[in-house]
């Protein structure tokens, strides 16, 4: 996985009151804050965490597809459910980011492959 340099999440920068105010790097308690603000605001657009751990969480957006199920559909229905299948099997897409906090209270994203 390589860092993602995202512009549209460049400014994905807590406000300020997060840093110290004489500049000194943040402490773990205040990474972790840095951390659930990010994670806050990829919650509020339609994330979901999958782990978490005291400066990294990965996040997840998409559901897998259930092919038992449409495989199911496609039988009982005389292979009719087969086009909705392959529609849904060629657009479905589940993307995975991973947000880390580093020593200087910096907020790295990096981006599973597709």
């Amino acid at each position: 996985m390589k860092p993602h340099d995202a512009q549209g999440w460049g400014a994905l920068q807590p406000p300020p009151g997060y840093y110290s105010a004489d500049g000194r790097p943040p402490d773990a308690m205040q990474r972790t804050l840095i951390l659930d603000w990010a994670v806050n605001q990829r919650i509020a657009s339609g994330w979901r965490v999958e782990s978490r751990a005291e400066t990294q969480v990965v996040m997840v957006r998409g559901q897998p597809l259930n092919h038992v199920l449409h495989a199911l559909l496609t039988v009982f229905s005389c292979f009719l459910w087969g086009a909705v299948w392959v529609a849904l099997a060629v657009t479905n897409k589940v993307e995975r980011v991973a947000l880390t906090v580093d020593a200087q209270g910096r907020i790295v994203s990096v981006n599973a492959p597709s």
